[in-house]
């Protein structure tokens, strides 16, 4: 019995928990994977990819007539006044719109992104309250009411207070 009076009980020694550990570690990380995923779910892949894919084509349309049109635009961020400003180069007809839509698209954040409706200030400008948008990258779109052209751009707030408006048929 001498011999075996030195002897710790399993729970004192440290192999029995080196072996536990490495299985409970696992588990740890998959439930913490697991409750991520659930948490926050991948708003990147679309359920209706193949119509997405179908309008591709009908927005390359869009820019290609913005680019025969020979269409630019550039849009200001006003801090002072709280709003955004647009400036339109290109045909008379073309500029003769008396509303815009402004999509400004977070790339990561769904949630974030914006429709502004830029109205006409008159002399080929238009004009829209911008509330306070999210710091970072911004990927722009711009159309007519009537959607037969599109401009495209990217603005980065706060850092940049003005963003070139071109067609995007690349």
């Amino acid at each position: 019995m001498e011999k075996f009076a030195h002897i710790q009980p399993w729970h004192r020694q440290f192999w029995p928990w080196f072996i536990i550990a490495l299985p409970l570690t696992a588990v740890i990380a998959s439930i913490t994977t697991l409750i991520i995923a659930a948490h926050d779910p991948d708003g990147l892949v679309a359920d209706d990819y193949y119509k997405q894919g179908l309008a591709i084509n009908q927005i390359l349309d869009r820019e290609r007539r913005a680019e025969t049109l020979g269409l630019s635009g550039l849009l200001r961020v006003d801090t002072s006044t709280q709003r955004i400003r647009l400036t339109l180069d290109g045909p008379l007809d073309a500029r003769n719109q008396k509303d815009m839509v402004l999509r400004m698209i977070h790339p990561t954040r769904p949630n974030l992104d914006r429709t502004l409706t830029l109205n006409s200030d008159g002399h080929d400008e238009w004009s829209a309250a911008l509330e306070h948008a999210a710091a970072g990258r911004w990927q722009l779109q711009l159309e007519p009411s009537a959607s037969d052209w599109r401009l495209s751009g990217r603005l980065t707030l706060p850092d940049q207070q003005q963003a070139l408006l071109q067609p995007n048929t690349h």
